[in-house]
């Protein structure tokens, strides 16, 4: 039996930290990590954000990031450690031997190079090849990758080309050095489904051809479960579990896995429409001010009073644009909306203060929607005060009563952001939205930016919300799953239309458009073999079969 490319024994990494109003600190991140990786395997880290996936990802290139130190332990690569090299051999095997593939691709190419001189950069840099065979080789790994115009691809700038391809070009980087060792941060998760399929085929394929060992992190145990061997699961800097994917998957041994993989198993019954909707968009078509195209043309849906209406498709589908037009934020060309029995003013500064508290919107980003300078009962208690003049103790009262509601509790009131989790955070903005006694709430890609089993949180809160105040939302997101836990009405949009929209079990259920086909069948499953089975079926639809 051949030795591991990769051997990581004891593995400790630290960092300090600055909490507001205490003295800085050090602490442990990651404690005492092993494990062994075998050349041509691919070995998924999952677990939730703050598991230290990256960070050891990062560490097997000797590498610690934003003030981040290893302060114990071996990381063995190709038979040395790594940890104990000079400067000099580190260069080599950064690039080289051991290469890295991020989450976002558009932050990591410099906008103002060509993707083939950045493509080729570490392969000539590292003397593995000359430009003219590194340029060749970059040119048969864009055809590999599924990319368009693979000969001339590489002469465009990163601006130049989509999300999913840009994305495709950065395995391309990784991969042109002909490295022992690729780490893949997240390579999938800022991509619509349509388009991670794709770059997930992509990325499996050429692990395939190439016969390189790869570490795939993730905090998507359906994704990771399509291109790994073997599974570590971390939690809080420790391993939970490790073993082979198939065991991981179907018998899992710890309470915690046992939770990752059961996320999403939210049952939500479909409730019948009303007859008077709270919600009814007629008609709207709609262009940004200063272009000379329309991003929305003949939108029409209703929503229900205590009922959920999700709005999916893919980026760039109109899905945000649509809740910038019932918001007021963007008026449209044409078109009418009608909320609670009164047809509102297009524009924003035409509507009521009555208007505005009635819809209130919860944004993605739950790090820029707050300031963060003010502590979590002042962001909650700014709506009190301007839509009710709520003031002193009245105020402080309904404030802790709306934590309680989104069950975090009022020891929280006094709390900066930066004092919170990723959850917390926007379980804060739930509550501020809470706060104005919303007959709507627009819930715009809520629970894209957080971890599954937290995202599964929200959710829930969402949905006992919903019953005890009877509040609609518009849900809008491109994940499906989210859809079947917390819809009652689907509208499905592509490219500024409609293109399928009726109640769950109607939308949900076939004959299919071709768009909701694509869209639904490639949500990933828990599922061993799911990704060649989509690929399979996809090719003999493209076969004419």
């Amino acid at each position: 039996m051949s030795d591991p490319l990769l051997k990581v024994r004891g593995l400790k990494i630290g960092a300090t930290v600055y909490p507001p109003g205490e003295k800085p600190h050090d602490i442990e991140i990651v404690h005492g990590v092993d494990f062994d990786l075998m050349p041509g395997k691919v070995l998924g880290l999952i677990g939730e954000s703050g598991a230290g996936k990256s960070t050891i990802g990062l560490a097997t290139m000797a590498y610690g990031r934003g003030g981040v130190t290893i302060t114990g332990g071996e990381v063995w690569v190709n038979g040395r450690d790594i940890l104990k090299s000079g400067l000099r051999d580190v260069r080599r095997l950064r690039g080289g031997e051991v290469t890295y593939v991020s989450q976002s691709a558009a932050a990591s190419f410099n906008p103002a190079k060509q993707i083939m001189e950045q493509v080729t950069e570490a392969a000539v840099s590292q003397g593995k090849f000359s430009r003219r065979e590194a340029e060749e080789r970059a040119v048969a790994l864009f055809d590999k990758l599924g990319l368009p115009d693979p000969e001339n691809i590489g002469k465009r700038y990163p601006h130049q080309v989509s999300g999913g391809q840009l994305q495709r070009c950065m395995t391309a980087l990784a991969l042109c050095p002909e490295p022992d060792l690729v780490v893949f941060d997240e390579p999938t998760t800022a991509l619509d489904v349509t388009t991670q399929i794709d770059v997930l085929a992509a990325i499996k394929e050429a692990i395939r051809d190439t016969g390189v060992a790869a570490l795939y992190i993730t905090h998507d145990l359906a994704v990771v479960a399509q291109v790994s061997d073997d599974i570590m699961v971390l939690r809080n800097g420790d391993m939970v579990e490790y073993g082979p994917t198939d065991q991981i998957i179907n018998a899992p041994q710890e309470d915690y896995t046992r939770a990752l993989v059961s996320v999403r198993s939210i049952q939500h019954e479909e409730k019948q429409p009303t007859p008077d909707p709270v919600l009814r968009v007629s008609g709207i078509t709609a262009r940004y001010k200063g272009t000379s195209f329309d991003v929305l043309h003949d939108v029409s849906v209703d929503l229900h009073p205590g009922q959920t209406l999700a709005v999916v498709g893919e980026s760039g589908s109109g899905k945000s644009t649509l809740a910038r037009v019932i918001t007021g934020l963007l008026p449209p060309r044409s078109g009418e909306i009608e909320f609670a029995g009164r047809t509102l003013s297009p524009g924003l500064d035409g509507r009521t203060r009555e208007d505005l508290r009635e819809l209130q919107m919860i944004y993605q980003m739950a790090d820029v929607a707050m300031n963060p300078r003010q502590t979590v009962g002042t962001i909650i208690g700014r709506p009190l005060e301007f839509y009710f003049g709520l003031k002193g103790k009245e105020k402080r009262k309904r404030i802790k009563e709306l934590l309680e509601e989104i069950e975090m509790g009022d020891g929280f009131i006094d709390r900066y952001p930066a004092e919170l989790s990723g959850g917390q955070k926007q379980r804060v903005c739930i509550a501020r939205a809470l706060a104005a006694k919303p007959r709507m709430i627009i819930c715009d890609e809520v629970t894209s930016a957080l971890d599954p089993l937290v995202a599964d949180g929200i959710l829930k809160l969402l949905l006992n919300l919903q019953k005890v105040e009877n509040v609609a939302y518009l849900f809008i997101t491109h994940d499906i799953a989210t859809v079947r836990a917390i819809a009652d009405s689907i509208a499905v949009m592509y490219r500024g239309k409609v293109v399928r929209y009726g109640s769950k079990s109607q939308v949900l259920s076939p004959p299919f458009d071709d768009y909701t086909d694509l869209l639904l069948s490639s949500v990933p499953e828990m599922k061993l073999g799911w990704l060649e089975e989509v690929i399979a079926h996809r090719k003999m639809e493209s076969a004419g079969n």
